[in-house]
């Protein structure tokens, strides 16, 4: 692969270890060569690096395995999830963290593995939870754009419209951390 087809998302070895692109910009000045502009990010230990690279630079590409999983318990160190034959996988927190802002018990998520070894987990981009702390709606702030922090079953905090309460189910977009909607439970 050439530096000049890198994407969001493309996964590639570079000083013995594994990177993915997280945001590219291909420059091409009024004098001198063209190159690109990366921001990436190291799948194994979360290192992010700015880094510019001739369009023609080659790197090796990295084939990066993903399965279907359940998050299944946590043991106070370790984070276990099971895949479909009920083997068991488990991560430390460095590994999971992004996802456990917006995953419960039994909830499906999707684990990254490289050669054999998961580095990390994604949940769905859209789940619902509970709010379990928030304060109270007032009368009239029902149509303004004001927000209020809320508390989610996972620990999770994020801005809500004033008339989310206590105990609803809200949508939440795990990409961006931002209330979507409030659910019927």
């Amino acid at each position: 692969m050439q530096a000049g087809e890198f994407r969001k998302g493309s996964t590639f070895e570079y000083e013995s270890s594994v990177w993915t692109i997280v945001d590219f910009q291909h420059v091409k000045p009024g004098k001198g060569a063209a190159f690109v502009r990366t921001k990436m990010k190291n799948v194994i230990d979360g290192k992010v690096l700015e880094r510019t690279w001739n369009p023609t630079e080659k790197v090796q590409e990295a084939h990066i395995e993903t399965k279907n999983m359940t998050y299944s318990y946590n043991d106070g160190e370790l984070y276990y999830f099971m895949d479909e034959e009920y083997n068991l996988t488990p991560l430390n927190y460095e590994q999971v963290e992004d996802a456990l802002m917006y995953i419960k018990e039994n909830d499906p998520v999707v684990v990254k593995f490289y050669k054999g070894s998961a580095f990390s987990v994604e949940c769905e981009n859209f789940v619902v939870l509970r709010v379990v702390q928030s304060d109270p709606s007032v009368k009239g702030n029902t149509a303004t754009n004001a927000t209020k922090e809320a508390v989610l079953e996972t620990g999770a905090k994020i801005q809500v419209p004033m008339f989310v309460n206590e105990g609803e189910l809200i949508r939440v977009d795990t990409r961006t951390g931002e209330y979507m909607e409030r659910v019927k439970g």
